[in-house]
């Protein structure tokens, strides 16, 4: 019996992720027409309809959702195979881990998974090279052109749009929410805040290429608004926090980085209406070249983690 192709166990994955095939194409660096054939030949292999095509675009169907379930598991499989196999080539020294992640994911998730990370290779029989870890923080853009320029193996980004050259797979997902100060009018707020509300409001973002500000543009677009030119930019969560307390600003943050001030009441979160605020937390890889045995066990790690 002929074995299903790695590759195109990724298109299909690949295709459940991003929600479409020119999505799917995007986030792997192929053409469309390429993966459109390489799906179409995954279909004649297994003898199933795998994706339902029109005019509107191309969505999984039921057998190509299992499928694509199935798929995630064999891919997480082959890659603690491939780690653990070169962990096994692994001959003294100590390796140099460079991983590179977005603010937020690098403040509240990145440190989990690291210590899960180096509690496996502690615990596990086999023998490996010690490895020495270095976080690059930097907004998402910066994140995935440190990994395209080799600066960083590993990445982890906010952004909804994953650049030309690299792979990538969801491991966690996230929402953005809306705050104020304890003072601010919005916080007796009755009714949900909109679209409109938000973006003819007193504003703080951040930077352009930052995870969060690229969502919520979006999310603003997609509701027929426009955020205005000349709002206030600010490069961490953190000052956009500190903003708050100052005047009549309002900020939209993940909900991970504010977690702890909406418990104490030293921030509060206003409702919204209209607006699709969530977004994956992506782990980015280039797409073409080998990643060394740690960086291997760390995707693994991440992938069994995300299931």
């Amino acid at each position: 019996m002929a074995r299903t192709s790695l590759t195109s166990l990724e298109l299909l994955v690949a295709i459940d992720t991003s929600g479409s095939i020119s999505a799917a194409a995007r986030s792997l660096g192929h053409s469309q027409p390429t993966v459109s054939a390489g799906v179409r030949r995954l279909e004649r292999s297994l003898g199933l309809r795998l994706v339902d095509r029109s005019p509107r675009g191309s969505v999984l169907t039921e057998d190509g959702t299992a499928a694509a379930a199935w798929a995630r598991d064999v891919l997480t499989a082959s890659d603690a195979f491939e780690a653990s196999v070169s962990a096994l080539r692994g001959q003294g020294g100590t390796a140099h881990l460079v991983v590179a992640a977005s603010l937020t994911v690098a403040e509240h998730l990145v440190p989990g998974w690291l210590g899960a990370w180096r509690r496996r290779r502690s615990s596990d029989d086999i023998e490996r090279t010690p490895a020495a870890v270095e976080l690059i923080v930097r907004n998402s853009a910066g994140v995935m052109r440190a990994v395209l320029d080799g600066e960083a193996e590993v990445g982890f980004v906010e952004g909804t749009e994953v650049l030309r050259g690299l792979r990538m797979r969801t491991v966690a997902r996230d929402e953005l929410v809306v705050v104020v100060d304890p003072e601010h009018p919005w916080a007796r707020r009755r009714e949900p805040v909109t679209a409109h509300d938000l973006a003819t409001g007193p504003l703080v973002l951040r930077e352009k290429g930052s995870g969060s500000r690229d969502t919520l543009e979006r999310a603003i677009e997609a509701a027929g608004e426009a955020l205005a030119a000349d709002l206030p930019q600010l490069g961490s969560t953190a000052a956009v926090k500190a903003a708050l307390h100052e005047g009549d600003a309002v900020g939209v943050v993940s909900d991970l980085a504010v977690a702890a001030e909406l418990a104490h009441g030293t921030l509060v979160r206003v409702p919204t209406d209209g607006l699709d605020l969530g977004r994956r937390l992506r782990l980015v890889t280039r797409t073409h070249g080998d990643l060394s045995p740690a960086a291997r066990e760390l995707v693994a790690m991440v992938g069994q983690a995300s299931r």
